[in-house]
C-alpha cells in the first residue's frame, strides 16, 4: 500500500485487491482537506499501519476525518473496516451500500444524488453517468459510479467506469505506453431503452468540456495518471468515447 500525494490537500492511496487470492488488480481511496478544514475519504479502504498512520498524521489522530464518501455501488468489501477506523465520519453511500449494510448509520443523502452533491460542492464536483444501469442486477457488471473531480488538485477519482493501464515493456517500445478506456462491460450496462447510447455519448461529452482541466487521474484497480502531460487527460477521455463509438451506434441500431 502507497500514498501519493497529487498536492493541494489531495492524496490517493492505492491498496490491494485479489482476485482467487492470485492475481492482485489493486483498489484504491483518496483522501481530501476540505476548505473547512477538515478531511474526507472517497470510498473505502482498509489501511495498513503505516498509511493509517500517515493519514492520522494528517488528520489530528483522525478525529479530523468528517465524511467518507463511498462512490461505487459494488464496492463494498472495506465499507465496515473503514467505518470503524473513523466511526465519527459521516458515513454516505450509494443505494446500494445501504441495502447491503443496513445496521451502518448511514447518512440520508446518497452519493449518487444532488443533495449529496451539494454538500460537498465547495470541494468537488460529481457525475454520474447517464443511459446505463447504475445498479445492474448482474453483480459482476462494474460499469458505473460516481465521478468526484477535485478541483484545487485537478485530479478526477473514478473507480471502473474509466480504465488506466500502463501497458508492459515490450507494447511500450512499439510506441503503446499507456491506455485509458472506458470499462469494457459498455455494452451490456447500457440502458435497454430509447435514446440510451444518445444520453451516454452526451454525458461523457459534457464530462470532457465540463472537466478539461483535469490533469491527474486516480482509477481503481489499475493505476494513477499523474501530471497526464500531453495528450491532456480529456483529450485521452474523448479517445476513449471515439473507441466506444460502435457500441454505442450498434445500441441505437437495435434500441433506438
Amino acid at each position: 500500500m502507497h500514498m501519493l500525494d497529487l498536492g493541494q490537500g489531495f492524496w490517493n492511496i492505492r491498496g490491494s485487491f485479489r482476485i482467487g487470492g492470485l492475481l492482485d488488480i489493486g483498489t484504491q481511496a483518496s483522501l481530501l482537506r476540505l476548505a473547512s478544514g477538515g478531511f474526507a475519504f472517497l470510498d473505502s479502504l482498509t489501511l495498513d499501519q503505516p498509511t493509517l498512520d500517515a493519514v492520522r498524521a494528517l488528520t489530528d489522530g483522525g478525529r479530523q476525518v468528517e465524511a467518507i464518501l463511498n462512490l461505487h455501488p459494488f464496492h463494498t468489501v472495506h465499507v465496515e473496516a473503514m467505518h470503524a477506523a473513523f466511526p465519527q465520519a459521516r458515513l454516505y453511500g450509494t443505494v446500494r451500500h445501504h441495502q447491503r449494510f443496513p445496521a451502518l448509520p448511514w447518512a440520508a443523502e446518497r452519493t449518487e444524488s444532488p443533495e449529496l452533491h451539494a454538500l460537498f460542492a465547495e470541494d468537488l464536483d460529481f457525475s454520474v453517468p447517464r443511459g446505463v444501469d447504475f445498479v445492474p442486477r448482474n453483480p459482476n457488471l462494474h460499469f458505473s459510479s460516481v465521478l468526484a473531480f477535485h478541483r484545487a488538485s485537478a485530479s478526477l477519482h473514478v473507480d471502473d467506469t474509466l480504465v488506466y493501464a500502463r501497458l508492459p515493456g515490450p507494447l511500450r517500445r512499439l510506441g503503446s505506453g499507456d491506455r485509458l478506456a472506458f470499462h469494457p462491460t459498455l455494452a451490456q450496462v447500457l440502458e435497454r431503452r430509447s435514446g440510451a447510447a444518445a444520453d451516454f455519448r452526451a454525458w461523457a461529452q459534457e464530462l470532457i468540456r465540463n472537466w478539461a482541466d483535469a490533469r491527474q487521474l486516480c482509477a481503481a484497480h489499475t493505476h494513477a495518471l499523474i501530471e497526464a502531460g500531453e495528450p491532456p487527460l480529456m483529450q485521452r477521455v474523448a479517445r476513449a468515447l471515439a473507441r466506444v463509438e460502435r457500441v454505442l451506434a450498434r445500441h441505437q441500431r437495435r434500441h433506438g
